[in-house]
């Protein structure tokens, strides 16, 4: 059968995850959010810097992930940074877990987006990069855009 392609609506991403670790595996989780986190996230007010993910307990947790208060929101407004439940099936969270297991591997969120009307999560298995490592990618991105830019030249 053929996949259909999923129409979402992007919040935020994580830019620097990518400078900063090899993504090995990715995947996607729901995000259980309060009322004024979700009206925050339709604005765009999220930001996953410095955030991260643990499996606590056979429960998977998002840390760090900012997400501004609600302008018109009351007394009753969110807690910006507090911890929040990231909902996955068990079978999928055994995985998971048994690949953070191993020594180095991280869990670090790339993107939230709203996939209808539920807000998604696609978090990555990774292994953090060292600065040789990092120098290098930059070196390689560089020389990529250098032979685009002659090729582009020649083509004109």
């Amino acid at each position: 059968m053929e996949e259909k392609e999923k129409k979402y609506k992007l919040i935020t991403q994580n830019r620097k995850a990518r400078h900063d670790y090899h993504i090995l595996q990715t995947v996607e989780a729901g995000i259980a959010l309060v009322g004024t986190e979700v009206k925050s996230l339709r604005q765009g007010k999220a930001q996953l810097k410095d955030s991260y993910a643990i499996i606590e307990a056979g429960e998977l947790y998002l840390y760090n992930m900012h997400i501004s208060a609600y302008e018109q929101g009351n007394i009753q407004n969110h807690d910006p940074t507090r911890k929040r439940k990231l909902l996955m099936h068990k079978r999928e969270l055994k995985k998971l877990y048994a690949r953070t297991a191993e020594r180095g591997l991280t869990l670090v969120p790339l993107k939230i987006y709203f996939l209808g009307k539920v807000a998604k999560l696609e978090l990555a298995v990774a292994r953090g990069k060292k600065a040789y490592d990092k120098r290098q990618a930059i070196g390689e991105r560089d020389a990529k855009r250098e032979i685009d830019r002659k090729l582009k030249e020649r083509r004109h």
